[in-house]
Parts: structure tokens; C-alpha cells; sequence
């Protein structure tokens, strides 16, 4: 039978590549079904790195509790920014607090790097919904709506592909209430236009389950508000916690259109709302007590029947058109059951309490000489004879007593100063630390001001990690972390100390400032003297010592703030609440003095300076230097106003002054 060329060449073809398949499936590399098994376990695999380095430092991750495990902390992803770069990171770590050691997680399906997402802890589980990645060069941003479920006892992530998921976004909050996740607020980027969104969603977990075919049945659910009803406004950075049967709302952040229409407005919330899980009804919690001042980038956490707020930032105008952000280190409790704020002071240590005891030599009951303070000569006319004779020897002791231990700070401090000078001396070196290690106070450890840090409480300890604060133009990223003993409130201690670029405290800035000396220009040494007071708190009165003040006349003013922040943590009334009153005040008195004696030594010199300044300039006639913008690439260029720089503190444009408001700063960083 004739065949064409053609065709004896395609027929030679298929029995060549019959051939080559057959050759395939007979070779040993054919994939066998335990080979696809191995291949699939190797997708699946998870690598655990024990006793590894500390995280990098990172800002907008987030931080969780083991439930199963109260001493362990989880830290799940975040971002740097380098002062040119953006990195954003997608690591899992987890922290033994009582080992001090951290473990790095590798597991290849893993939910993509992702900053300014939210996750919460349930049973064995961490779920996590949103974020936003952000390439180096900032050019490029993507919001995620993916959630994911990490098993905490296989370290094995999972997504869950649920129908009905709120939008992608960022800076948003979730919540746990019993067995549901509860979502709220947060904002869209595309750099052409952003969007903050004030939708409800939530998701049950107890519903969470895959039908016959594999495919999830759970649905998101959004609630919608009824017509009429009273709602929050979109924002985001807010804060979001649970107690009992109420979901409360804190502050936040947004931006809104000017009346011009042309440009627009941050707004920085401090309206408080509480939401009912039950029928999903919102209402306005009404300001109480001593509440913080308006911030942006605080965070927030729940013990028992408080909750507790820390750090913040504040755009504030300073000179004419320099606006400084303050990053803030306070601490304030929101008691929960009765909606009051009040501030969170740290307590006296009792063992320095003995010691003021026992170094007096005189009465053995010191405490019930406080008991009077407040006392007047009207209080005296109103009370009964022998009433008045008692409270006036308890005033009389008061005086004696209240001078004793001002005497006592200020031989503390003496003694500290005269063994700073011996151990600067060779032939006294020894006799001065002695003096030192003996006599002087101890220093006070303290977590510095910032934003978008991590707060958590396991074990009725707080934990703070991480986050950002702002040294002059430059932003520095944190990597410490702080605890504090929730039971006691009597210090501060660093687990994990902070790079070096971020670990500067308060003393050493005023030494730098003094060490600087004349290289600093008078207009950028008194914006850096301002900046340490604001971020010291020393602009509230009822919490700082005037220049030259004692211990006594400092309490005398101030005592009824005292006891008002110690009223709404022991609930102790009378004689108890005073003693409290002024543990509190003597811990912030012994805190701030050093402090302060140095600032008021440098402001004198930076008024005498101002001064000749002045004397010099009426003499001198010419023009005035223009200041020129200095060459920096903004975090994100779509979300400042132009700005010039003074000596690396922002200015803004003369003729871009109506659009400037408090919430066009470092504000904008606390959005997430």
C-alpha cells in the first residue's frame, strides 16, 4: 500500500514520541504516589528556629497573647522605614517571656509580607484580616482583604476563602466577642484618592465549617445601621476593645474635604462610643473623669475591669509656622464599668518608703502624718474642739514630716552631685561611687514616646513593643519591649532593650543640648528644650513641679489631682487616699527633678542668649536669610501638605497656612 512522504514522517514522529512517554512512565522519576505525598508534605512543611535574634524593628505588626500559653507573645509581620526604603515584613515569631527567648516560624504557605493588619487569638488559633503592602520606593500600595488562620499548635497557616468579606483596607480594628470577630472602620489608599469606610462586619466562628465538597459555607456579615440610629464617623487608627456585653470605640483618624473644596483636612477623633453586640445599636460614651487630650497612634489594651491607653502623637504649632509632633509616653486607664478616665501614675516602691522610715528616727506610724494636707483654718473653725486640737497636731506633724523627706531628696541629691565630682577626681574616685550607690535614687526606666506601638496583657503584666517615634526630621523605628506589673504599678522594666539610634532618653538630650553648645542655632535649641518638656508631660501643671519648687509645696498644689488618680485604682477613701495621694506625687517629683534643674540651668542660657541676640541685631541692619526646603523623599508624598524645614523641624508654607490643622503632621502616620 503507497504511502506519501508525509505521512511515513508523522508516523515516525508518534512512535517516537510514543516511545519517549512510555520510556517516561517506566523510568524510576515517574512521580509514584508516595513521592507526590513527600512533594506535598515538603509544601507544608514548617521550619522552627529556637533561640534567635531579637525582630527587626518594626512598626504596625501585630502582637498577641498565646491563649493557651499566657507567658508566650506572637508577632506576626509589620514595617521599616529606613528614611529612604519602606520594607514590609511577613515573619512569625513567637516569645517566651519566662525564657527570654524568641522562635522564628517558616512555613511556606504563609499569607503574603503585610503591615497595618489586625489579628486576634482564639483557642488554638490566630486569625488575621487586611493590611497593606507598600513597595520600597513607595510608589506602589496594595490593601488586602484575605484572612488567615494560623494553627498554634502545627504552626501551619490556612487561608479561609469566606464570601461576603469586608473591602480590602487598612488601619482598621478587630475585635473578639465571645466566639465572633467583629471588624470596623479603616481606610483605601491608590494614592489618587483615599477612602475611610465606617462598616460593621462580623464573622462567627462557631459557623465555621467546610461542607461535603470542600467548599466554605461561612458567610461575612454586615450590619447595617437602621435609619435614624446614631453611628461613628469613618476613620481609622482608632482603638476597638471588649468587656462584657459592650464593644468600645476610641478616637481615630480621617480626612475631610475643606469648605473650598480644593484640599483636605485630617481630623484626629477623641469621641468614644459604645456598641451592644446584641441588637448592634451604637452610643456616645460620655467624657469622664480625667481624660487623655486629643492624639493619634495610641494603643490600647484590656485588664479585668480597665482599660489602658499609651502613647500618641501631637502636632502642635510651636513658633510662628513650625509645627512639632510630640510623641507621647503617658499612660491612662479607662475604668470600664463606670466610664472614667484617669491617668495611670506609677506608685512609691516600698522599699524606698521604709527607707524614708527608718532614716527619720522618730515616729514609726509616718504614714497617718499625711493624713491632713488639705487642712485649712476654715476646715479647723468647723469642726469640734477637740476635732480641731487633733487635726492641728496632725497638720503640725504633716509640716515636720513633709520637710523631713524634701530634706531627705535633696541630701539624696547632694550626695549624688558631690560623688560625681569625686569620682571625677583620682585621688576620690572609690569615696564617690560608694556615695553614689548608697545615697543617690534610682533611675527611673521608662518606655519613650511613640506611635503604633504593640500593647498586650498576659499574666496581669502589660507588654509595649516596638512601634515609631521621630527624632528631629528623621524617623526611628523601635524594637524594645517594656512589661509592667499591673498588680503592683511600681516600675517600668526594659525586657529588650532598644537599638541604639532609638534608645536615647530624656537626660541624655538635655546632656546632648548642653554639649552641643553654640553649633546649635538659639531658634533650634529652644524648639529642642520645648520638645523635651512636651514629651516629659511638663506642660500639665497638676503634674509638674514649678522651677524651685519643694516636694511639700508641690503636693500642697497638687494634691487633689494625686488623689484623684490614686481614688480610681484603690478606691481607698480619708487618711489612706491622701498617703496614696502622695506616693504618686513623690514618685513623679523624684522622676522629674533632675530633669527639670538641668532644663531651667539651659533655658536660662537660651534667654540670656535671646537676649544678646536681640541687642546685636538692633545694631546690624540687613536682609533675612530665606530658608530653602531640604531634599527628603516623604514616607508617602501623596499625604503631606509641602512643607519647608527649619533646622529639621517641619515648616509649613506660608501660603499653605489655612490648609495647615494639627492633624497634617506625624498624625498621618498614626492612621494605621
Amino acid at each position: 500500500m503507497y504511502s506519501s512522504p508525509a505521512v511515513q514522517a508523522n508516523s515516525e514522529m508518534l512512535i517516537a514520541e510514543v516511545s519517549s512517554v512510555t520510556e517516561y512512565f517506566c523510568s524510576s522519576s515517574f512521580p509514584t504516589p508516595s513521592l507526590i505525598q513527600k512533594e506535598e508534605a515538603k509544601k507544608k512543611e514548617v521550619h522552627i528556629e529556637d533561640n534567635v535574634p531579637a525582630p527587626s524593628p518594626r512598626s504596625n505588626c501585630t502582637l498577641n497573647i498565646n491563649p493557651q500559653k499566657e507567658t508566650e507573645l506572637i508577632l506576626y509581620g509589620g514595617e521599616f522605614y529606613n528614611g529612604n526604603k519602606t520594607f514590609v515584613y511577613g515573619d512569625l515569631y513567637r516569645y517566651d517571656v519566662e525564657k527570654k527567648e524568641w522562635k522564628l516560624i517558616s512555613s511556606p504557605n504563609s499569607p503574603p509580607p503585610r503591615s497595618a493588619h489586625q489579628a486576634i487569638a482564639w483557642k488554638n488559633y490566630l486569625y488575621i484580616f487586611g493590611g497593606e503592602f507598600t513597595s520600597p520606593n513607595q510608589e506602589r500600595f496594595h490593601h488586602y482583604k484575605d484572612c488567615w488562620m494560623l494553627d498554634l499548635k502545627t504552626n501551619q497557616w490556612e487561608q479561609l476563602n469566606l464570601k461576603g468579606s469586608p473591602s480590602p483596607r487598612s488601619g482598621h480594628r478587630m475585635v473578639l466577642y465571645k466566639h465572633k470577630i467583629v471588624i470596623f472602620g479603616g481606610f483605601y489608599d491608590t494614592l489618587r484618592e483615599v477612602r475611610y469606610y465606617n462598616d460593621l462586619y462580623v464573622f462567627d466562628l462557631d459557623q465555621y465549617k467546610v461542607s461535603d465538597l470542600g467548599i466554605f459555607i461561612t458567610l461575612w456579615q454586615e450590619i447595617k445601621p437602621r435609619p435614624g440610629a446614631m453611628w461613628p464617623s469613618a476613620r481609622s487608627g482608632f482603638q476597638f476593645f471588649v468587656y462584657q456585653e459592650e464593644i468600645f470605640l476610641y478616637g481615630g483618624y480621617s480626612k475631610e474635604v475643606s469648605s473650598e473644596k480644593s484640599s483636605e483636612k485630617g481630623v484626629v477623633h477623641s469621641d468614644m462610643w459604645s456598641l451592644d453586640p446584641r441588637t448592634w445599636e451604637w452610643n456616645k460614651v460620655k467624657k469622664s473623669g480625667m481624660p487623655p487630650g486629643p492624639r493619634a497612634g495610641f494603643s490600647m489594651c484590656v485588664q479585668k475591669k480597665r482599660a489602658m491607653l499609651f502613647g500618641g502623637v501631637v502636632d502642635r504649632e510651636v513658633e510662628g509656622d513650625v509645627m512639632m509632633s510630640l510623641f507621647l509616653n503617658e499612660l491612662y486607664g479607662f475604668q470600664l464599668d463606670n466610664h472614667r478616665w484617669y491617668p495611670l501614675e506609677l506608685r512609691k516602691e516600698k522599699s524606698t518608703k521604709d527607707k524614708l522610715k527608718r532614716s527619720s528616727g522618730k515616729n514609726s506610724n509616718r504614714e497617718d502624718l499625711i493624713d491632713t494636707i488639705n487642712l485649712s483654718e476654715s476646715q479647723i473653725a468647723a469642726n469640734e474642739k477637740d476635732k480641731n486640737l487633733e487635726n492641728l497636731d496632725e497638720a503640725v506633724d504633716m509640716e515636720s514630716y513633709m520637710d523631713e523627706v524634701s530634706q531627705q531628696m535633696e541630701t539624696n541629691m547632694a550626695v549624688n552631685d558631690r560623688g560625681n565630682a569625686a569620682n571625677s577626681s583620682g585621688n576620690s574616685q572609690l569615696i564617690g561611687k560608694k556615695m553614689v550607690q548608697e545615697s543617690s535614687w534610682p533611675e527611673i526606666v521608662k518606655p519613650c514616646g511613640r506611635i503604633n506601638c504593640c500593647m498586650v496583657v498576659g499574666k496581669d503584666t502589660l507588654y509595649i513593643y516596638g512601634g515609631m517615634m521621630e527624632v528631629k526630621d528623621r524617623e526611628i523605628t523601635l524594637d524594645d519591649l517594656y512589661s509592667l506589673n499591673l498588680s503592683k504599678l511600681d516600675e517600668w522594666k526594659c525586657i529588650i532593650p532598644g537599638n541604639g539610634a532609638a534608645s536615647i532618653q530624656i537626660g541624655d538630650a538635655v546632656a546632648m543640648i548642653k554639649g552641643e553648645g553654640k553649633t546649635l542655632r538659639r531658634k533650634e535649641k529652644r524648639l529642642r528644650i520645648e520638645q523635651i518638656r512636651a514629651n516629659l508631660g511638663l506642660s500639665d501643671s497638676q503634674r509638674t513641679p514649678m522651677p524651685g519648687e519643694s516636694l511639700k509645696d508641690f503636693y500642697k498644689r497638687t494634691n487633689m489631682y494625686w488623689q484623684m488618680a490614686a481614688h480610681e485604682h484603690t478606691q481607698h477613701t480619708g487618711k489612706e487616699l491622701r498617703k496614696d495621694g502622695f506616693d504618686l506625687a513623690l514618685v513623679r517629683y523624684r522622676e522629674l527633678k533632675p530633669v527639670l534643674d538641668e532644663l531651667a540651668v539651659l533655658e536660662a542660657e537660651q534667654k540670656a542668649e535671646e537676649e544678646q541676640g536681640i541687642e546685636i541685631s538692633s545694631k546690624t541692619k540687613g536682609k533675612k536669610k530665606a530658608f530653602f526646603p531640604r531634599s527628603s523623599v516623604p514616607r508617602n508624598p501623596a499625604l503631606y501638605l509641602p512643607t519647608l524645614y527649619v533646622n529639621g523641624y517641619k515648616v509649613i508654607a506660608p501660603e499653605l497656612r489655612e490648609q495647615a490643622d494639627p492633624g497634617s503632621g506625624e498624625t498621618e502616620l498614626a492612621r494605621n
